[in-house]
């Protein structure tokens, strides 16, 4: 077995910052190819953002701002790699399947030895940034715990920083209108 990496949401967000977001639990590549040769300035905002902190999602081709190491069957990476080589003729124009496949099991053998040293259920997030030496990537890594605050399955061992609680009960709570407030002129 080897461990590659899968999109994950713990948040709605990447649907609002990523044009297009790649669906969760989808396979992942950290997809920086996706903007060789691309100057920043001439990228629209969303891009941008995808530039900065965006994984690729293989599927979709859309872009995930977190992924989870996964282990993974042979037969699964042996699919990842023939779906990222359809991408790459279908998105980049790549001009056959048998030349996209050398730089999908590239870009594959890559997201291997990221997840190298790290535990499944590990999340990794990413900064990609540009300077005179050309495109840098920073990996950053979020290991989970056994037990969370909330005890809540579906963050795989990941807290919130807020939980919210709705309840039907009417506690005579006040109400607020943040609009007015932010309205309102400051007293000396």
């Amino acid at each position: 077995m080897t461990r590659l990496l899968r999109t994950i949401r713990l948040d709605q967000s990447d649907g609002v910052i990523f044009a297009p977001a790649a669906e969760p639990g989808e396979w992942s590549v950290p997809g920086t190819f996706v903007f060789a040769g691309r100057p920043l300035d001439t990228m629209a905002r969303k891009e941008q953002i995808a530039f900065r902190s965006g994984f690729l999602g293989i599927a979709s081709f859309g872009w995930s701002t977190l992924v989870v190491v996964t282990e993974a069957r042979g037969s699964d990476r042996d699919q990842a790699v023939m779906a990222l080589a359809h991408q790459l003729v279908t998105h980049l124009g790549a001009p056959s399947l048998d030349l996209a496949l050398p730089a999908a099991e590239e870009e594959i053998a890559l997201t291997e030895e990221l997840c190298r040293g790290h535990d499944e259920g590990t999340l990794i997030a990413l900064h990609r940034k540009m300077d005179e030496d050309g495109m840098r990537e920073q990996f950053r890594t979020l290991k989970p715990r056994d037990e969370t605050a909330l005890s809540a399955g579906y963050l795989q061992g990941h807290d919130k920083a807020f939980h919210f609680v709705e309840t039907d009960e009417d506690e005579g709570g006040m109400e607020i209108d943040l609009a007015a407030l932010g309205q309102r002129e400051e007293t000396p």
